[in-house]
């Protein structure tokens, strides 16, 4: 497998709003794939840019990864496992176990957007830990 080397840009402008199957009012952008993930040396199985419009829903499902989704403009309700409905803004984050029944509906009077990330479930990877950055020269700075 040969590892991406570059930084890899795609602009709003030039991604496709898909209507998602099965789904109500439910439009995607995909901004990692699962190949794009390979490509980074990465385990992911989708990063996606969603879109609710209004009266729309992410139909009652499960999966067998781990989702989180972050709500990025406007109100939705979610399905809880438990089958209740509560309400959440943007700003509010979910995270679904793999298996777990869930549903988002849009919540307002104009469409909702959030980002959804689908990560495999993986019992034998080793231990997660936060990142590591390391500043190098500052002689990139648009500071300058």
């Amino acid at each position: 497998m040969t590892l991406m080397k570059e930084t890899k840009v795609l602009t709003g402008e030039t991604m496709n709003w898909d209507l998602m199957p099965n789904h109500i009012e439910l439009y995607h952008r995909e901004i990692v794939s699962a190949a794009e993930a390979d490509a980074l040396g990465i385990r992911m199985s989708s990063i996606l840019w969603e879109k609710i419009g209004v009266g729309g829903q992410v139909l009652p499902h499960v999966h067998d990864v781990v989702e989180v989704i972050h709500i990025t403009v406007g109100n939705v309700k979610l399905l809880l496992g438990s089958g209740e409905w509560k309400s959440y803004r943007a700003g509010d984050t979910f995270q679904v176990p793999a298996g777990v029944l869930h549903s988002v509906a849009n919540d307002g009077d104009t469409p909702s957007e959030q980002i959804s990330i689908f990560v495999p479930v993986d019992r034998s990877a080793p231990a997660n830990s936060f990142f590591n950055t390391t500043l190098v020269e500052d002689v990139y700075s648009v500071r300058k």
